[in-house]
């Protein structure tokens, strides 16, 4: 199942991390908000299917259960965004769910608090990514010890 970040352009600045709360009504941070230019693309993660896309407390807000991750399945979720995306809709990764809006929030700077949880349980968002999308700059090649050259002619 292919992944992608929630952002394009590559890796993006996280602002805030996922800080899970000791207990389930107690304060943390409940998912990571990336930094982004108002009415960036926002896209899906993963595959799956939209299980929410409207207002909630005045907020755009997306939510895709992710196909193939169990039961019940990963849901992610996204705001504040401003959806092109329905309820039912099926979505695949890389793909638009709809465009940052530029509403006051807790950040510094406008930014996309992505979310991730499996029924009740809140996870880190990061830990969807393989490890190779959470490095930042060029890929490195590095030389393999041990294996000879092929001959040249």
């Amino acid at each position: 199942m292919g992944r992608t970040w929630p952002l394009p352009g590559g890796r993006p600045t996280v602002l805030r991390a996922w800080d899970p709360p000791p207990t389930p009504y107690a304060r943390g941070h409940r998912g990571v908000d990336l930094a982004a230019p108002p009415h960036s693309p926002v896209l899906a993660v993963a595959s799956g299917r939209v299980s929410f896309a409207g207002r909630v407390a005045g907020r755009g807000v997306v939510s895709v259960d992710l196909t193939g991750t169990g039961d019940p399945r990963l849901r992610t979720t996204y705001e504040p965004v401003r959806a092109s995306v329905r309820k039912g809709d099926e979505v695949t990764a890389g793909q638009p769910l709809g465009t940052l809006e530029p509403t006051p929030s807790h950040c510094p700077a406008t930014c996309l608090h992505w979310g991730l949880r499996r029924g009740k349980t809140y996870l880190d968002p990061l830990s969807l990514l393989p490890p190779w999308l959470l490095r930042s700059g060029p890929p490195v090649l590095l030389p393999v010890l041990g294996v000879p050259l092929p001959a040249r002619p």
